[in-house]
């Protein structure tokens, strides 16, 4: 045996990782995660954990708020830090029992993807997504609303937006689209349909199971409690 394992213990962080690994039957070595590089923090394709999830990643494509590929995203990859990666990989798993499957909105998000939609969000001109996104909102509030700000829990990795839908591809009721910026998207919002709301609250119970905390103004916003990287905000493009 190495006498290094035992006069160094290992850190807290890495020992829930290794329990990590071993519950979900995974490498030690996919929930394992060094001390964060700004260049190369270490990040995981969901796919090469969980497959069959549905990758949507809008922000690589024009089918978002803001109308155009959003600066940092060069690829349709859901890249996350190491736990929450494996955690989602758990959460599959358990749909897929029933017939159901994740989609992945959004993923790891650029610092400068965050700077995007800043300088977005200060053009009084730019209305061409509002009909979809933002119809009862009025854009110059954006920040006031919370619905954007300078920071995002996605640049740290461990933050997803997710929805539901059937194994044969069709998308749950959720009430509302995905990034629709208006109360509606409340996750326990009275308004929506008995079936959204039921769709919303078995989304929440799943994530929940596994380690997530819903953010309750946006059914589809999900961040990793035990967070790898909770102060530390990266700027690698997703490629």
């Amino acid at each position: 045996m190495n006498r290094n394992h035992l006069s160094h213990p290992v850190p807290r962080r890495r020992m829930r990782a290794l329990t990590l690994s071993l519950l979900l039957g995974l490498p030690a070595a996919a929930c394992l995660a060094d001390a964060p590089d700004a260049r190369d923090p270490g990040l995981v394709d969901i796919e090469s954990l969980a497959p069959d999830v549905a990758i949507e990643m809008r922000y690589a494509t024009d089918d978002n708020f803001v109308g155009a590929v959003v600066d940092g995203y060069e690829a349709r990859r859901c890249l996350l830090s190491p736990p929450a990666a494996a955690a989602i990989a758990a959460a599959q798993a358990e749909l897929r029992v029933f017939g159901l499957s994740l989609v992945m909105f959004d993923c790891y998000r650029p610092q400068r993807a965050v700077d995007h939609f800043v300088r977005w969000s200060a053009d009084p001109k730019d209305l061409k997504t509002r009909a979809r996104y933002y119809p009862n909102e009025d854009k110059a509030k954006m920040f006031d609303r919370g619905y954007i700000d300078r920071r995002s829990g996605h640049s740290r990795a461990s933050t997803v937006d997710v929805g539901l839908r059937e194994i044969t591809g069709s998308e749950l009721d959720m009430g509302t689209g995905w990034d629709f910026m208006d109360p509606l998207s409340a996750t326990e919002n009275p308004e929506v349909s008995d079936s959204a709301r039921r769709n919303r609250l078995l989304l929440r119970s799943v994530m929940a199971t596994h380690g997530f905390s819903n953010y309750a103004a946006e059914w589809w916003h999900f961040t990793l409690v035990q967070e790898p990287w909770p102060e530390t905000y990266f700027d690698v493009p997703v490629r």
